[in-house]
């Protein structure tokens, strides 16, 4: 009797160490946990880069998605789409914010299910740029629905976008709301203070699987740089004045390799961040041919305009919108004219700017005459050596000399006769 008495409890120890170890294998057995970093800016690239991850990692069947956020914020465009992705998740995920989560990162955050902040980060600061009335209505609805949904105090993050909003006690009317890890733990904003994905993992019982961090590659890095507005603005701007320098100098100089630089990261960013492909290349280098050669052939006729129109289109169709392409194009534009006018205005009289205009002094060594003294050239005649658009060089008296033409396009070869002269230089007409 004592020995089945024995038996049976050595049987029941056996069952409960086997039914503990199936569980604990059962635990085991989650999947692993990947942290996905959202960082600087955030852009088109931003949303791309998550929604591509997100996606590989779906596949996975992870046991959770942690978003380490470390950011100034960005476009409200992209932010809501990234709020989007992370709402529609059936994942477990959380925000963890290791040291800053302003602007567009107040809405990121609060769209996971669980918000994690470490010992000194802050939230808050999520005023829009421009602050209209219809852009900040529309920017608290999101946050306010966005709260609401994950169940926090909407008040409260609405007064990070919005200056008018009084709460007392934690804001004080025409301030913006910016919360430290404490005191988000304190309102309900945050739910747990760590610095340790150790510590969120235990927090949240998300298993025992494996921690891996999603790094950014350098094209998505470089994406999203040149998704910037002010940055993929300043490209455009480059390219243009490239373009324009290299159409009032001779020869394949510093302008085109500007130029070609500028336009080879635009162009080569928004392709890695999946926005321009091998057509939309084509189409913008189709345009710039096309402009030179109006440039060849005297008026302005099918090819410039042809050219000016698909230049504009291919800048279009390799942005992540209509509106951030817009928006670059019209500031290239002006930024370029005004440097085409002070390099008009100044080009002549600036010493470091007559290099890039062609007005070098010439010796007369090498049958070249020297720019001091023009006056005698006055009236006399000669050839184009070289297009003249509007500078370029001519024959005048047997030698050569640098001269500007008074009489719009030139063409090569063309009989010039010196109509006046300023100084140093001299202006010439067809005959």
């Amino acid at each position: 009797m004592k020995n089945k008495r024995k038996y049976f409890l050595l049987m029941t120890f056996i069952v409960f160490i086997l039914i503990n170890s199936l569980s604990f294998a059962e635990i085991d057995d989650r999947g692993d946990i990947y942290i996905i970093p959202i960082e600087g800016d955030i852009t088109s690239a931003s949303y791309k880069f998550l929604e591509k991850n997100i996606n590989e990692i779906k596949l996975k069947k992870p046991s959770a998605i942690i978003f380490e956020i470390d950011t100034y914020g960005g476009l409200i465009d992209e932010a809501i789409n990234i709020k989007d992705l992370i709402i529609e998740l059936d994942i477990p995920n959380i925000a963890y914010i290791n040291n800053k989560a302003e602007s567009a990162g107040v809405l990121i955050s609060i769209a996971s299910e669980r918000v994690v902040m470490s010992k000194t980060a802050t939230i808050g600061s999520a005023e829009t740029i421009p602050s209209t009335e219809k852009i900040l209505s529309m920017w608290r609805s999101v946050l306010r629905d966005t709260a609401q949904y994950r169940g926090r105090e909407s008040l409260i993050i609405e007064s990070m976008a919005d200056k008018d909003i009084e709460i007392e006690g934690l804001v004080s009317k025409g301030k913006l709301l910016n919360l430290t890890s404490k005191e988000a733990l304190k309102y309900g904003i945050s739910d747990f203070s760590s610095s340790s994905y150790e510590e969120i993992v235990e927090e949240f019982n998300l298993g025992n699987g494996k921690i891996i961090k999603i790094e950014e590659t350098m094209p998505i890095k470089l994406s999203k740089y040149i998704s910037n507005p002010y940055l993929s603005s300043m490209l455009l701007t480059l390219g243009f004045a490239g373009i324009v320098s290299e159409i009032l100098t001779a020869g394949f100089g510093i302008g085109t390799s500007i130029s070609v630089l500028a336009f080879g990261l635009y162009f080569g960013g928004n392709m890695m961040a999946g926005y321009a492909d091998l057509t939309t290349i084509s189409i913008f280098i189709t345009g710039i041919i096309l402009v030179f050669i109006e440039l060849i052939v005297p008026g302005f006729g099918l090819p410039g305009i042809s050219g000016i129109i698909l230049i504009t289109v291919g800048i279009v169709l390799a942005a992540s919108s209509f509106a951030l392409s817009a928006l670059s194009i019209t500031i290239a534009t002006l930024v370029t004219i005004i440097l085409v006018y002070l390099l008009f205005k100044l080009g002549f009289k600036n010493k470091s700017l007559r290099n890039i205009i062609l007005d070098d002094k010439l010796d007369t060594e090498g049958n070249f005459l020297s720019s001091d003294s023009k006056d005698e050239y006055l009236n006399k005649e000669g050839f184009a050596l070289t297009a003249l658009r509007p500078t370029g060089y001519a024959e005048i008296e047997g030698g050569k000399v640098e001269v500007i033409s008074d009489d719009g396009y030139i063409n090569m070869e063309e009989r010039i006769r010196v109509v006046r002269v300023e100084g140093s230089r001299i202006f010439v007409r067809r005959m």
